[in-house]
């Protein structure tokens, strides 16, 4: 059974700094899944945050550009979210995907992990 395990989210002060991890657990061949992270404050849809493929090449939301890293680490099967100069727009829950979509397909998430920006 694959589970996937957010941590590092918390409360932080605007213009600090957090790092959110996803650690990947099971029977899965991490290299070729893809890792994207995502954000949802309640009453709004998920939000796609970025992601990093199976390279290493990310992409990210306009939002967050320039602010936010992602990385990941196969030999660990986890994949981080650095934020940087975080601002308190940024306040939601982060989860983390797990995806492939050559075959066989799959998709895994994460349960969440809060993260709130606040004074």
């Amino acid at each position: 059974q694959v589970q996937v395990t957010e941590s590092g989210g918390g409360l932080v002060q605007p213009g600090e700094s957090l790092t959110l991890s996803c650690v990947v657990s099971g029977d899965i061949a991490f290299n070729y899944y893809r890792i994207a992270w995502y954000r949802q404050t309640p009453g709004k849809q998920r939000e796609l945050v970025g992601e990093i493929s199976r390279r290493g090449a990310t992409d990210y939301a306009d939002s967050v550009k320039g602010r936010f890293t992602i990385s990941r680490d196969n030999a660990k099967k986890m994949g981080n979210l650095q934020m940087n100069t975080l601002k308190p727009e940024d306040t939601a829950v982060y989860y983390c995907n797990a995806y492939r979509i050559d075959s066989p397909p799959a998709n895994f998430w994460g349960q969440g992990t809060q993260v709130t920006v606040s004074s």
